[in-house]
Formats: structure tokens, C-alpha cells, sequence
């Protein structure tokens, strides 16, 4: 199976930024998530995010629809999503790709 190289690139760099800032943190992942809440501002850009995230599920459900793919394969995507909000597009832009150019290639 072929992969999208530039998004497998930036989820693996953001992955990995992740879990290195993850593994030296203080306090866990839902502490600092209610700590970011409790102030107007942040919370601000906390719901910016999930609305962002909100509407890449979308997009995942209708493009994967589109494709032929149920809900049962895009739950690990929307899962993703919630926890860490563009790993889970971006996974699936790597995937994504990777089955349309052997579409693509198997047309010619």
C-alpha cells in the first residue's frame, strides 16, 4: 500500500512532538485540558480547535462515504481526533492517499 508522504511527514513530526512534551509533563493530558478551559481566552481557542475537529469528521465521514468505507472504519479516526484533533485527518490523508493513487495507477 502506498502512503501520502508529505502528510505521513507531518503527522510523524507531530506525533513525535507530542509524546516527547507528553513524557515530560507535569500533569496529564485532561488536567492541562480543564486547565486550559478555565480561562475565557484559552477556552476560546480549545473550542475553535473542536469545532475545527468537528468538521474534519465531517469531511472523513463524507469522503469515506464517498469511497464505499462505513462509519465502523472511520470510528479509530474520530477517536484520534478527539484526543490530539489533527492526528486523526491527517492519518487519514495518509491512508487516503495511498488507496487513490492505486486507484489511480490501476486505471492505466
Amino acid at each position: 500500500m502506498r502512503v501520502s508522504t508529505i502528510p505521513l511527514i507531518i503527522l510523524c513530526l507531530f506525533m513525535g512532538f507530542t509524546f516527547w512534551v507528553m513524557a515530560g509533563a507535569e500533569q496529564s493530558l485532561l488536567a492541562f485540558g480543564v486547565q486550559l478551559m478555565s480561562s475565557p481566552d484559552t477556552a476560546q481557542v480549545v473550542i475553535d480547535l473542536y469545532i475545527l475537529a468537528g468538521l474534519a469528521c465531517v469531511w472523513m465521514y463524507q469522503d469515506a462515504k464517498s469511497r464505499g468505507k462505513g462509519l465502523g472504519y472511520l470510528v479509530p479516526f474520530f477517536i484520534l481526533t478527539a484526543v490530539f484533533v489533527s492526528a486523526g485527518p491527517l492519518l487519514y490523508l495518509v491512508l487516503r492517499g495511498g488507496r487513490e493513487q492505486e486507484t489511480e495507477a490501476s486505471k492505466m
